[in-house]
């Protein structure tokens, strides 16, 4: 016999239709998160950093060498830590992976425990390159991101970020970065999070492109950008239109 204040099984099908009516632009507020980049020495990574922590973020740069780090973060300023990966990852509450395609999986492995439970936005893009230009390769896992996830099963992987430029992250005259990011991942609160971030830079949209298994196409994408920048002498992104 149950008594009335007894607790009732949750139905999922009710919560699934709950969460498919909520505003898809009804963010959380992550303005409190520390954000570690992994490969935060290089292009990409030292940009990201700079424009997270313009925007008011606790950022920690990670590089194999912590004197590099530090030596990048003194250079960006704006309150930016530098570390060793290990401590990077650590310390903070999401952490970018933005390291080259080719040293993907060796570091990952080796931050599989300091990555535990923590959001894990992977902005890789494996391209190869020859005398015709860029060109997507395709990991046997599917996808950067999908290897990602394979490498740290306890953390939360998301994919997003793949098609900034670095020139204008970097580039302190640049106001705005006006683009939408393209945010993947398999569960809704990872993926707002991410895309509540992606907000805090002016001008930028994260906007929601499925689940990690998408992401190979989203990742492919990088080397018609290169193609685009390279004939137009641009700086080209993406926008979605009519959400």
């Amino acid at each position: 016999m149950t008594t009335p204040d007894a607790a009732q099984p949750v139905n999922i099908a009710t919560v699934a239709k709950a969460a498919l009516k909520r505003d898809p632009w009804d963010l959380p507020d992550v303005s409190g998160l520390v954000v570690g980049v992994l490969g935060g020495t290089g292009d990409q990574g030292r940009g990201l950093a700079y424009r997270f922590a313009k925007a008011g973020q606790k950022v920690i740069i990670g590089s194999r060498a912590a004197e590099r780090a530090q030596t990048a973060a003194g250079e960006l300023g704006l309150g930016i830590e530098g570390a060793a990966n290990a401590d990077c990852a650590r310390r903070s509450d999401v952490v970018i992976v933005a390291v080259p395609w080719e040293g993907h999986a060796e570091t990952l492995e080796s931050l599989r425990a300091e990555l535990a439970g923590k959001i894990v936005i992977d902005c890789v893009n494996p391209l190869g390159f020859d005398k015709k230009g860029a060109f997507a390769l395709k990991p046997a896992e599917g996808s950067a991101a999908e290897q990602a996830a394979a490498l740290l099963p306890e953390s939360r992987v998301t994919a997003a970020f793949h098609h900034l430029s670095a020139v204008l992250l970097q580039a302190p005259e640049t106001a705005e970065i006006n683009t939408d990011v393209m945010v993947l991942g398999e569960a809704r609160a990872d993926t707002d999070v991410v895309q509540a971030l992606a907000a805090r830079i002016p001008g930028m949209r994260g906007v929601f492109a499925g689940r990690l298994r998408n992401a190979h196409q989203v990742e492919s994408l990088v080397a018609n950008l290169v193609s685009v920048n390279r004939r137009y002498k641009a700086h080209a992104g993406l926008r979605v239109t009519d959400v």
